[in-house]
This record gives C-alpha cells, sequence and structure tokens, in this order.
C-alpha cells in the first residue's frame, strides 16, 4: 500500500513549492465571478449588506487550516506534516452524530435542501475545529465556552450587546458563542433544540448542528446546486476565502472519515485573525526588556548611554470614525403597510413595509431589518416556508418583508420589525388569518334520493363547494337532518347517520372539503318513519344546500287481470 501523508500549510513556514499548491487549490474551489479585496471581503456579488441575514456569525475569525495535500510519499521540501491524512479525517463521536442527526431532520423536514452532513462538518472544522476537538460531554455540550473576539469594531465587526450577555457573558458587545459560532442576534431566531431537552443551547453541539442546518436550507436553497451551495456558505461568514476553506474541507470529508473518541480530534491552528485559539481575549503587553550591555575590560558591566533628550511630541489627534449606517438610525417608520388579512392556506395579498429614518426624519440605506412573525399559536410563515426573514433597506430606506402565507390555523398573529444590531423601539404589525370559506354548494348529481322504511338509501349525498366562482378546498361543513325549513333544529325521527359504533347520530360535524371541493356524506338509513325529510349542509362563509330524503313504502305491483272465459 502507498503510504499517504498530509501537509497543514502555516503561516510564515511555508515554501514557494507548497504556496503554490495551496493557490491552485483555492482557486479551484474560487466562488465564479466573485472579486475580493484584501481581506478576502467581497467587493461584488454578494456582500454583507445585501446578503439574507448578513451572516449567522457576524464574519467572525475562522480557522483557515486547510485539509491535507495527500502526496504518494512524504516530500522533504515541504516539511513535517503535522497529521496523516487519516487523523485529520477523523471526527470526534458526539460531534459526528450532531451533524449526521441534524441533516437526517432536513433530509425529513427539508427535503429540497439536500443538505450533507459533510457541510455541517466542514463549517464545525473551520468554525471551531470540531468543538475544540470534541471537548464535549456526552450530551454534546461543550465543557468549556468556544467564544469568538468581541465585536466592537477593533479589527471586526461592530455588534452592540443583543442578549445582555445571556449567551456570551458580554453585557456591552456581541460575541460568537458555541461550536457553530452563532452570534446571539441570529441565535434568537435561528436556534434549535437538536438533542430533545427542551432548551436551544448555542453551546450545545446537536443544537448548534441542527440550527445550521435550518440556517443553510432558509430561502428554499438547493445545496445541490453550486451556486445556492455557495451563497448558503457566504450567508454563514461572507468571505470568499471561507467560502473556499469550507469548501475544500467538504470535499475532503466527502471522499472519508471516521469517529474518533471525544476530546481526540485534530485542533487547528492558525486563524483568519492571525490567532490560534477558538476564544480571543487582549493579551496583556509583556514588559519591555532593555538590551544587554556588554562587558568592561575589568569584567564589570557598563552602565547604558542614555538616550539623548528629546522634548515630547503630541500624537496626532485620531480622526473620528464615521458612524455606519445602522449606527445613524433613530427609529422605524411603517412604509404604506395596509390591513394584512388572508384565508387559510392563501398568500397575503399585503406585505409589511417599513422605512429605517434618522432622527431628523431622513432615510437611511444599507441598514438590516428583521420581519419575526411572533405566537405560537400561528402556523403563517413568510415565503419559502421561514418565521424570520431580514431585508437591507433600499435608496430610499425602505425594507419590504416577503410575502406572507397563511397556515391552517386562524386567527391573528405579530409580524415584528426590528433593525439588526441597534436596541431601537420596533414595529409591530397585526396580521389575521380567516377560515376557508364557500359561498356556493350544489350536488354533484341530481339523482333522487329515496329509501324505504327501515332501509338505506342507494346513492350517498355529494356536494362541490365554491367561492367567487373557485374551488373552496378544505372549507369547515356541518350537516343536520332537520324538521322543516323554518325549523333547523335536529330531526328526533326519519332518516339519520351511524356513528362508528353503529349509534344513530343526525348531525355531522368536523366535516370538511377536499382538494376540489367536494364533500361526499357517509352513508343515510331510514327508520320506520315515512314521509319527507330534509338535510341541510352548511359551510363556513354562509353557505347552505338544503337536500330532500324520500322514505316510502315500496309500491305494490298492480295484479294482472284474470282471463275472459270464452263460449
Amino acid at each position: 500500500m502507498v503510504a499517504h501523508f498530509g501537509t497543514r500549510l502555516r503561516k510564515g513556514a511555508m515554501t514557494t513549492a507548497v504556496a503554490a499548491v495551496a493557490v491552485a487549490a483555492l482557486s479551484a474551489s474560487q466562488a465564479p465571478g466573485v472579486a475580493t479585496d484584501d481581506q478576502g471581503r467581497q467587493t461584488t456579488g454578494a456582500d454583507a449588506e445585501s446578503m439574507p441575514d448578513g451572516s449567522a456569525t457576524g464574519n467572525s475569525p475562522y480557522y483557515t487550516d486547510l485539509p491535507p495535500l495527500n502526496t504518494p510519499s512524504p516530500t522533504p521540501t515541504i516539511g513535517t506534516p503535522a497529521a496523516t491524512g487519516e487523523a485529520e479525517a477523523g471526527i470526534p463521536a458526539t460531534v459526528l452524530d450532531a451533524y449526521q442527526k441534524a441533516a437526517a431532520s432536513l433530509s425529513a423536514s427539508k427535503p429540497g435542501c439536500n443538505l450533507p452532513w459533510e457541510l455541517l462538518a466542514a463549517i464545525g472544522k473551520v468554525e471551531s475545529g470540531q468543538a475544540r476537538g470534541g471537548n464535549v460531554t456526552s450530551d454534546g455540550t461543550t465543557i468549556t465556552p468556544i467564544l469568538g473576539p468581541v465585536l466592537d469594531g477593533n479589527g471586526f465587526a461592530n455588534i452592540s450587546d443583543t442578549d445582555n450577555g445571556a449567551y456570551d457573558g458580554d453585557s456591552s458587545h456581541d460575541r460568537a458563542v458555541g461550536p457553530m459560532q452563532f452570534i446571539p442576534s441570529t441565535w434568537e431566531w435561528a436556534g434549535e433544540d437538536g438533542n430533545g431537552d427542551g432548551k436551544k443551547d448555542p453551546n450545545n453541539v446537536y443544537d448548534a448542528a441542527l440550527a445550521a442546518g435550518n440556517y443553510l436550507c432558509r430561502f428554499s436553497w438547493d445545496l445541490s446546486d453550486q451556486t445556492d451551495l455557495d451563497s448558503a456558505i457566504l450567508s454563514y461568514n461572507n468571505s470568499t476565502e471561507y467560502l473556499n476553506t469550507v469548501l475544500s474541507w467538504l470535499d475532503y470529508y466527502r471522499k472519508g472519515t471516521h469517529e474518533v473518541p471525544d476530546g481526540t480530534g485534530t485542533l487547528p491552528e492558525n486563524r483568519s485573525d492571525d490567532s490560534d485559539g477558538a476564544t480571543t481575549s487582549p493579551s496583556p503587553t509583556p514588559p519591555s526588556t532593555p538590551a544587554p550591555t556588554p562587558p568592561t575590560p575589568g569584567g564589570g558591566t557598563q552602565s547604558p548611554t542614555p538616550p539623548p533628550s528629546t522634548p515630547p511630541s503630541t500624537p496626532p489627534p485620531t480622526p473620528p470614525v464615521p458612524p455606519t449606517p445602522t449606527e445613524t438610525v433613530d427609529h422605524l417608520e411603517d412604509a404604506g403597510t395596509d390591513a394584512l388579512t388572508a384565508t387559510a392556506g392563501d398568500t397575503f395579498g399585503e406585505q409589511v413595509a417599513v422605512r429605517t429614518e434618522t432622527s431628523a426624519g431622513k432615510a437611511v440605506a444599507k441598514v438590516r431589518v428583521r420581519f419575526t412573525i411572533v405566537g405560537d399559536t400561528t402556523d403563517a410563515t413568510f415565503t419559502g416556508g421561514e418565521t424570520v426573514a431580514t431585508v437591507v433597506t433600499d435608496s430610499a430606506g425602505t425594507a419590504t418583508a416577503p410575502a406572507l402565507v397563511a397556515g391552517e390555523q386562524t386567527g391573528d398573529f405579530i409580524v415584528r420589525t426590528t433593525v439588526v444590531g441597534r436596541t431601537l423601539t420596533g414595529l409591530d404589525y397585526t396580521a389575521s388569518v380567516t377560515a376557508r370559506q364557500a359561498d356556493t354548494l350544489v350536488r354533484t348529481t341530481d339523482t333522487a334520493l329515496t329509501c324505504v322504511p327501515g332501509g338505506e338509501f342507494a346513492d350517498q349525498v355529494e356536494v362541490k363547494a365554491t367561492y367567487d366562482g373557485a374551488v373552496a378546498d378544505k372549507v369547515a361543513a356541518t350537516a343536520t337532518l332537520i324538521k322543516s325549513t323554518d325549523d333547523a333544529t335536529e330531526n328526533d325521527k326519519g332518516p339519520y347517520f351511524k356513528d362508528a359504533d353503529g349509534n344513530t347520530v343526525r348531525t355531522l360535524t368536523d366535516l370538511t372539503t377536499d382538494a376540489d371541493g367536494v364533500l361526499q356524506l357517509p352513508k343515510l338509513y331510514a327508520d320506520d318513519t315515512t314521509g319527507t325529510f330534509l338535510l341541510r349542509i352548511t359551510t363556513t362563509g354562509g353557505a347552505t344546500l338544503t337536500v330532500e330524503l324520500t322514505v316510502a313504502a315500496a309500491a305494490t305491483p298492480e295484479p294482472e287481470p284474470e282471463p275472459t272465459a270464452t263460449a
């Protein structure tokens, strides 16, 4: 067997040959049509402001270690390998289980996304080194916190605190949290309970992996399509170098991986902020040490020569940092949103629109506004099946939410609008979902409905519902055998239905028309009472149909005439 050796690319210790190979590897996976600046951030195409949610991580630093470049034999010019390909391919058992269970869950809930668990593994490797080599408890919670740097604008994004330090322990600014490095403001709406313990914990790899999967699968992205895959990865951390690194690990894990014990995974070394730790805290500046003085001919030491005296200089004033568009926003204004009403299952005809303004009422462009559907008693979503959407304001300062789609639950719910990255009073909009309706009911046949006493009707009653001439599907209906046209109370004699136990029933509730607006009632039976009886069917929306039922004894055939005698 030919031995394969992996190599880790190290900063400051890479030969020209390895650098060329690394650049070639990155170029091969480069997202098409994307230009970058000297920090690897995109300058054209999808940028941080135009991505649907900015980023899951607040564009925090990430590990830049690339997968091993396998060769048939060790190459002396590339130094000592940091780990073999087999070791790098190992994923800690609990972490691997979390990725695979999250992908299986998404395969059932969002099959069109085609999320491979290897993508979660690639992002987990780049974000936290697979939870710091699998440093997790048996239930998947990290043993020590994994925190990104303080996002205070000092070399990183400036994101003021959004969780009062609940997740990241910082009540001044946000920090990326946990094995998948979610910032608190994203976790607030994207968090999931992946291990079924009733909590949504960004420090738990099962919760974080499922949240990452849902985050990557939003907006109806199909991750088997390269364009959608690139967009999803860039939405997680908006850097082309990040995209390339994740794609490299995705390809590597797809070629084969295996389980290793928790706590024994290979730890990455290099990060995009030139740090080697998952938790970045400012390091104290070491005290300066004076240079050693040369010995004197007599064996002593010379006293250091004092530097020439120079007058103190006044440092130049630091130019003020201009505020970001988000920092200039003072409030949200409604941008002409009309009443939000829809029938169950339909798309709302009106969309929520707001405008970000300064204290002087000037519109602010390029600000992210989050729209959140609030309430546990609704199953309404935005187009694409999500309950949260983030939109960047246009040149007029306006952000318009995606279209709302009503679920089957009726009643009111709230669409809450907030400015991402600012603690400002949001705007709430009440949306109402009414029950499906029908305004017309007709029988699908005109066959007379007759029966003999004590028998059963040969034909079942079938009706079709419409609303404004269109099929009225999934409309609730009730059928009652009434006493008369003027008395809609339930009859106590005549035709009847049977329940599951064979008991007499003369009122049926919880009926629903099918996808074609058709409702077929159960079989009808007759007691010993003869006469004409009425069946009334009503629907939500006011449609009513009264059907006649006849119970009569079978007609007695007339006797044949006696033959006439002949002489």
